[in-house]
């Protein structure tokens, strides 16, 4: 008789400094089927704060996805990305860029510092949350937790 494995809840920090759509993906991931946990960052700075576990965040949950905005305050997402992906102990987490540029040269940028997916957020509700969704897709399919609990 096979048991079914129990599956972990997914640590996810998303890193978006609009409250509007802090609350829209949090919501619309909480109508999801992926067990999770959303942790939220509001500037880059703090993001890698939070990732290196320093200042206000010494016990902050290992992220298995980082959802990352580019247009961010102190430190914008392509600074986050590029320390996230050249710090030995970070590079392994799967970045999902999800902003509203829709720029190439920003895509490409993203990609070429390793990003794992680049998607723009639609202006419209309906399209955002089916974005979201995919995101869920995304994390059932492809992203495992990477934590050893």
């Amino acid at each position: 008789m096979m048991v079914a494995e129990e599956q972990k809840e997914m640590e996810i920090l998303l890193v978006e400094d609009n409250p509007g759509d802090v609350r829209l993906i949090v919501e619309t991931l909480k109508a999801g089927v992926v067990p999770h946990n959303v942790s939220i960052a509001k500037d880059g700075e703090e993001a890698i704060n939070f990732l290196r576990k320093t200042r206000d965040f010494r016990d902050a949950a290992t992220p298995d996805i980082i959802l990352l905005d580019l247009k961010l305050p102190k430190k914008n997402g392509m600074e986050v990305l590029d320390e996230i992906k050249n710090d030995p102990s970070l590079k392994d987490i799967p970045v999902v860029v999800l902003t509203s540029s829709e720029s190439e040269n920003d895509m490409m940028a993203a990609y070429e510092k390793k990003a794992n997916l680049y998607i723009t957020k639609p202006i419209d509700l309906d399209r955002f949350i089916v974005t979201v969704h995919s995101i869920e897709n995304f994390l059932l399919t492809i992203v495992k937790p990477m934590r050893a609990d």
